[in-house]
């Protein structure tokens, strides 16, 4: 088939929104005719995300190439590079797509070498937050955005999942000395079906990594001083997993409401939100989340913090935003919790979330950009 690309996806890891543009991307990006491949960390993820790729390994034409990959770098980090540019060499790209800080050096740096000795290979580089979430006050944040700069030189192509994302790297990093793109993170048509709550479904839903970034404590404190709002004690799933899980439970547990919270392992988006009648998002940083956009498409009211691109999805000002604050959280769950109906109707309009937010819509932009630095 003509103009038909290999094409190898470069992330460590394989958890939460990075993995969720990725699969989308390659699913995408398959049924169009490219051959595509995944080359990411060995260390993170348990039995989810091995269903995942259990799930993907026979549509991938390139395969999926786990190797160990160090969040942070160190003395381990060289022969991780080592191991993974000759993963890379192997499969002989036409595009080198990195994402997040680590697979978008990796890509960057390697995509380099490859053009060296053979011929073009298109570098491009999406930070879904990333680094990007650094104060550039900090000399780690000094120190980030400094590679940042440096390493625009071997980079065809920025792609960036929300303005705010894009903004944030002007003003931290610079303007872009290199072609850049806005492209939407997209849904499949299939979860802009609405999910029907259970009868026993619980008040509130958090799902998502646990960690302090994307605000659990905010969610359970919240939900401690919202209960007293109502005649009964309101009740909470939370799903997902993270090195900071303990310090969650002993948090349930320290402010006594342990009866009422649920938490359960990683599962599908869809599942989690039959279980719950309004599903939280309290992150304190975001890029542009998916747990934002598959709560909307599939029709689930939500409470969400103003932060990264979330405010794109919503627009500016609406009534359902609010600062990464247990306070503004629990007088606004009380406010959502009172008035079903009427919240319900606070929520953007699903048929425009289906016109920007498709992951049709996704594909198509990004290949484009693919194209276009490949000179085609």
């Amino acid at each position: 088939m003509a103009d038909t690309l290999r094409i190898v996806h470069c992330f460590r890891s394989p958890v939460g929104g990075i993995f969720r543009h990725v699969r989308d991307l390659t699913e995408a990006q398959v049924a169009a005719g490219h051959s595509v491949g995944i080359v990411c960390d060995s260390t993170t993820g348990g039995a989810f995300e091995e269903h995942l790729f259990e799930q993907m390994k026979d549509m991938l034409a390139l395969g999926i190439h786990r190797t160990p990959m160090q969040r942070h770098v160190g003395p381990g980090d060289l022969a991780s590079a080592w191991r993974t540019y000759r993963i890379i060499k192997e499969l002989r790209p036409d595009v080198l797509h990195g994402h997040g800080a680590k697979g978008g050096a990796y890509a960057r740096l390697f995509g380099s070498l490859l053009r060296v000795s053979r011929s073009r290979v298109a570098r491009l580089y999406s930070p879904h937050g990333g680094s990007l979430h650094y104060d550039e006050n900090t000399t780690t944040g000094r120190l980030f955005f400094a590679l940042e700069r440096f390493m625009a030189r071997f980079t065809d192509c920025l792609l960036f999942v929300s303005d705010y994302e894009r903004q944030t790297y002007r003003r931290k990093v610079g303007e872009p000395p290199i072609p850049n793109s806005l492209v939407y993170n997209g849904l499949r048509a299939i979860e802009f079906e609405p999910v029907i709550t259970d009868p026993d479904a619980a008040d509130l839903l958090y799902i998502g990594m646990m960690r302090d970034l994307k605000g659990p404590d905010i969610f359970i404190d919240a939900l401690a001083l919202a209960g007293p709002q109502f005649d009964r004690a309101l009740t909470a799933v939370m799903v997902g997993d993270g090195d900071d899980l303990p310090r969650y439970h002993a948090q349930v547990k320290r402010l006594g409401i342990e009866r009422h919270v649920r938490f359960l392992p990683p599962m599908p988006a869809r599942e989690a939100f039959a279980l719950a009648a309004l599903v939280i998002v309290p992150s304190r940083a975001e890029a542009m989340p998916y747990i934002v956009l598959e709560t909307l498409a599939a029709g689930k009211p939500m409470i969400a913090t103003a932060v990264g691109g979330i405010p794109e999805i919503f627009g500016t000002g609406s009534p359902a935003l609010i600062r990464p604050d247990p306070v503004e959280l629990a007088d606004k769950m009380s406010q959502a919790l009172a008035d079903p109906a009427a919240y319900r109707k606070l929520m953007p309009d699903g048929a425009d979330l289906k016109a920007r937010f498709g992951a049709d819509v996704m594909a198509a932009d990004i290949e484009k950009v693919y194209f276009a630095a490949l000179g085609k």
